[in-house]
């Protein structure tokens, strides 16, 4: 089966007038459809502009990149960027309106998201009345809203507090898990990165390249992040990455 994605070699850097700065350094890996795939590495090394190009917003000063059936991207941010002066519906709807594809099918199915995943009632409410755990599966459902063949997660848990973000990553992974979508979560946090993915990959410091990949697979079911982390195998996961990044890093640049 073709792969979702394949990247072969890319390489970026940002120039300006008096110097230039890699980022990336011949990157080199393929997604199969319905992976869910994640990125970790140290700040600044380049995470949120790979996925920048695989998004098409840059384009890689070497190499190439070949989508097999991902015709539609999703690309979920940091942020949830929901519009107050809209309604939560009119903002999960947003990328439908933007695409011309205000259909009865399609209104159909962001309803049915919105009471799959607990907002119905909330759909007329405005983004300042919902929690951020909320207002993140608000931004989800409108990423999912113009069915896209890969999702792409730009550490879009950053914001909330710890609690929040166990319930909702796991929400999340939940959703992308049981629709089957392909999925690529940029991360910092290992802990979500082995919770939540199929495969890890590692990055090194700038200028990135790919330090090391590793398969994730759990016996028990991933519906809860605490059961998952107090298994033994989470722990080997975990020490085998921070291993990987901790030529890199110091103890406080990574959770």
């Amino acid at each position: 089966m073709q792969p979702v994605l394949s990247l072969d070699n890319v390489s970026y850097a940002y120039h300006n007038l008096k110097s230039e700065t890699p980022a990336l350094s011949e990157i080199s890996f393929q997604v199969r459809e319905g992976e869910f795939l994640a990125i970790a590495g140290p700040s600044g090394c380049g995470k949120s502009t790979l996925l920048s190009i695989i998004a098409g917003l840059l384009k890689p000063e070497k190499g190439s990149l070949t989508f097999g059936s991902a015709s539609t991207i999703g690309y979920m941010l940091q942020h949830d960027h929901l519009f107050e002066w809209r309604t939560i519906y009119q903002n999960v709807i947003l990328g439908l309106e933007l695409n011309k594809a205000i259909t009865k099918e399609n209104t159909d199915y962001v309803l049915q998201l919105l009471k799959d995943y607990g907002l119905y009632s909330f759909r007329d409410k405005k983004p300042s009345e919902l929690s951020g755990g909320m207002r993140q599966r608000a931004a989800l459902i409108r990423t999912m809203a113009i069915k896209p063949d890969l999702l792409l997660l730009d550490e879009p848990f950053s914001a909330l507090d710890f609690q929040t973000r166990l319930t909702v990553s796991a929400d999340i992974g939940n959703i992308i898990r049981s629709t089957g979508k392909t999925a690529i979560l940029i991360t910092h946090d290992l802990s979500e990165a082995i919770t939540l993915a199929d495969r890890v990959l590692v990055l090194s410091k700038r200028p990135a390249t790919i330090k090391h990949e590793l398969p994730i697979h759990f016996e028990i079911d991933r519906t809860s992040p605490l059961a998952i982390r107090a298994t033994p195998i989470y722990q080997t996961y975990f020490n085998l990455l921070w291993k990987e990044l901790s030529d890199d890093l110091s103890e406080n640049e990574i959770t």
